[in-house]
């Protein structure tokens, strides 16, 4: 049995892989959360009577803390999740994501290495540190045909893109000048269950059944390759077991598609799934609002992630079809999940986890 530390499991991508990794492995999974707007622990349930599931409400900045959580539980790996995320937010506030993507890496990369550092020799020989990053740190690909691949240069538009960018050298960093063993991926555009609402495909599917506008900024011509979260959850454990340190592997669905083809699918499947509309809605597409692009948005995304699947075998299991369809059902099944988070609910309902 390992113990896994994975910072921002309360979030979207770390709460699903948490699931995977307790639904599929015996290691012991240790979620260390601030608990932010986004982190909702409702999206661990599943697993959060398992007692080789353990809960810690710590900033991952606080570097006493993180010290004090190093020695409690003696991880033998971490997979580095905490971040914030929305790059509307980092338009509007940039300050958070400086904070917590940069520093609260920083003092992570120093809490691990003075814990490695102590390790037995074999312990430390196979401990990884393995830091989750985006594909938007590569900026925008003019070319139709161009991909990202592990090599790209680094281009990052928003303060979003340029926050993760930072990290993501800072751990490459901390492996050249003080051998940690990190290993880093740039993943594409997730969906999937448990999506907080204000990422493109909660909010269009949420703001049609309640019969509200479906904002597209531009064209909607912006074209991003999608990413079924549990296939990414399955990649990131593979990578985290498997990969090779200092590497780095670019993790992608084989799924590009415009944004105002993403929102046209999705009414589609809301038709179907979900015939009954609010009052006043003929057609879920009659939704559909134009509205001002925002700055510095890049118009393309694609990853290339060939290196990933011949070397460790990865490939995603869902469609794009397959995985909305899939995405859809959930966010019709799971009411109680995304009203807790539309009303606020699901932040009282952490106090009962000490938050």
């Amino acid at each position: 049995m390992k113990t896994i530390l994975v910072t921002g499991g309360a979030g979207f991508i770390g709460s699903a892989v948490i699931r995977h990794i307790r639904g599929t492995t015996s290691n012991r999974v240790i979620n260390v959360d601030k608990l932010t707007y986004a982190g909702n622990l409702n999206s661990v349930s599943t697993v959060e009577q398992n007692e080789l599931y353990l809960f810690e409400q710590v900033d991952i900045c606080d570097a006493k803390a993180m010290a004090e959580l190093f020695d409690k539980y003696m991880p033998d790996a971490v997979m580095h999740l905490a971040a914030e995320s929305h790059v509307d937010r980092s338009i509007d506030g940039p300050a958070a994501f400086i904070e917590t993507n940069i520093v609260g890496t920083y003092t992570l990369l120093e809490a691990t290495r003075s814990y490695w550092k102590a390790l037995p020799e074999d312990r430390k020989r196979d401990f990884r540190f393995h830091h989750i990053s985006t594909d938007e740190v590569y900026g925008d690909l003019h070319g139709i045909d161009d991909l990202f691949t592990e090599t790209t240069p680094y281009a990052p538009s928003s303060p979003y893109s340029a926050s993760k960018a930072s990290s993501d050298h800072l751990v490459r960093a901390w492996y050249r000048t003080y051998g940690l063993p990190v290993i880093v991926t740039n993943c594409s555009n997730n969906y999937g269950p448990y999506h907080f609402p204000e990422k493109l495909i909660p909010l269009m599917i949420l703001n049609a059944l309640a019969g509200r506008p479906l904002p597209v900024y531009g064209k909607g011509n912006q074209v991003r390759d999608w990413l079924y979260v549990e296939d990414h959850a399955r990649a990131l454990y593979k990578v985290v077991t498997e990969g090779k340190v200092g590497e780095t592997y670019n993790i992608g669905g084989h799924n590009e598609k415009q944004n105002i083809e993403v929102v046209h699918t999705l009414c589609s499947l809301l038709e179907e799934l979900a015939p009954a509309k609010p009052t006043g809605v003929e057609r879920y597409e009659d939704l559909i609002t134009f509205v001002a692009d925002r700055p510095g948005h890049d118009l393309r995304y694609a990853i290339d992630a060939s290196k990933i699947e011949s070397e460790l075998g990865w490939k995603p299991e869902e469609t794009f079809e397959s995985g909305l369809h899939k995405t859809v059902l959930w966010y019709l099944n799971n009411r109680h999940w995304w009203q807790s988070v539309l009303d606020g609910s699901y932040k009282i309902e952490r106090l009962g986890h000490g938050g």
